[in-house]
């Protein structure tokens, strides 16, 4: 990592250029529609208006599903937030989401950046440039897909000192899409019970206004749709990195909820444990936020590879939050793993989005966010409990002095 930093000491001085010549080769690719066809964005924007209709979640987009006709998988509230993009034309929405992603990359890096008490704008600069072009954010981007928006949301509000925006932030977006509900657990381990109460307020609230809108969906989404993770897609797809993911291509069929995947459950909370822990100990803010993050990627039944965008925080964390043996090791791992587009290549190769049987090299591969996922929480784990020793031990020399 020592040599990663000497080499962007010498790249800084040009960061600028290369933030905007990477913004505009990927403003070139939305002009030019290559790879582009934001199929989620058309999801969220033409199923929206179903939510008057009481179609909403009856709806499929047939358009570029030549294998799964795409539904609408999140809440009511999530419609409705949706519903404007439904009033402008198609290149409005598609233009205003993607400039509306990438200011949110570029917040979602300065903001980690800061939490590690760096604040040169050409850092920020040069790693949002670099960013762009990894596999989730590449993806998320492609997708038209809302990861982007909602840990630029997360992040800007969790670590706020106003409980009730705190905790609004959270609930607001788990509204919208229900995986950054375990974000819950960071106000829990740093004891902030107002900002909890105030996440669950604000998710109440976003139920409500479901089901003031649409009794009947609401009810549908609740109760009959929610924990159908098959609805959502091919869980064993090379593209769903979860650990449900990963272990059902490992044994060849879908583990579902049982003893396998509550064994790797078991695995991932007892790390999260342990790393929540030592981060708490050390007062580490973005350690203990990725950690929480990550939890909730691991054990989610689908964990697409385009919702690991929290591998950047993560990543200015390791390069920048600590000095470590282990931290640069994971921290490569994390570059080559949405570097190389490993699951793009995955992808390619399986036969099938819905074939979870697979060669065993094929399989081992597809562990590939989840696996870096988990060395991550070790990671935070076993550096900031030796940095809390390490700041003990200097503490103990200078009162013997």
């Amino acid at each position: 990592m020592v040599k990663l930093r000497a080499v962007e000491a010498r790249v800084l001085a040009v960061a600028p250029w290369l933030f905007g010549l990477s913004l505009v080769g990927h403003l070139a690719m939305v002009a030019f529609q290559t790879k582009m066809t934001m199929v989620d964005l058309l999801v969220y924007r033409n199923a929206s208006p179903e939510l008057f209709t009481g179609d909403l979640y009856q709806w499929r987009l047939e358009e570029f599903s030549d294998q799964f006709a795409l539904p609408f998988t999140y809440p009511p509230f999530s419609a409705f937030v949706f519903v404007p993009l439904s009033w402008v034309s198609w290149d409005v929405a598609r233009w205003f989401w993607q400039l509306l992603s990438l200011a949110c990359l570029w917040f979602l890096v300065r903001k980690s950046l800061e939490l590690v008490g760096s604040r040169d704008p050409r850092r920020a600069m040069l790693w949002t440039a670099l960013f762009v072009w990894v596999e989730p954010v590449r993806t998320t981007l492609n997708y038209g897909q809302i990861n982007l928006v909602l840990a630029a949301l997360l992040l800007a509000t969790m670590v706020s000192a106003k409980p009730w925006a705190a905790g609004a932030g959270v609930g607001l977006a788990a509204g919208v899409k229900l995986t950054p509900a375990i974000s819950g657990l960071y106000f829990l381990v740093t004891r902030n019970f107002k900002a909890a109460v105030w996440s669950f307020v604000a998710f109440a609230g976003t139920v409500g206004l479901g089901y003031l809108i649409s009794a009947s969906q609401s009810h549908q989404f609740w109760f009959q749709l929610l924990g159908d993770a098959t609805r959502v897609g091919p869980v064993g797809s090379a593209i769903n990195q979860s650990l449900r993911g990963a272990l059902s291509r490992t044994v060849g069929y879908d583990v579902q909820t049982g003893p396998l995947y509550l064994l790797g459950v078991a695995v991932a909370v007892a790390l999260t444990v342990w790393a929540l822990r030592s981060a708490v100990k050390a007062e580490d803010t973005l350690a203990m936020l990725v950690t929480v993050q990550f939890l909730g990627l691991l054990v989610s039944p689908i964990s697409w590879s385009h919702h690991w965008v929290w591998a950047v925080p993560a990543l200015m964390w390791l390069i920048y939050g600590v000095r470590h043996r282990l931290a640069a090791v994971t921290a490569w791992a994390w570059l080559l793993a949405i570097g190389s587009y490993l699951i793009s290549y995955l992808l390619i190769v399986q036969p099938s989005i819905w074939t979870i049987p697979r060669p065993w090299y094929f399989s081992l591969l597809g562990w590939v966010y989840p696996a870096v996922g988990l060395l991550t929480l070790v990671t935070v784990a076993v550096v900031l409990r030796q940095k809390s020793r390490q700041s003990v031990e200097h503490a103990v020399d200078l009162l013997r002095q």
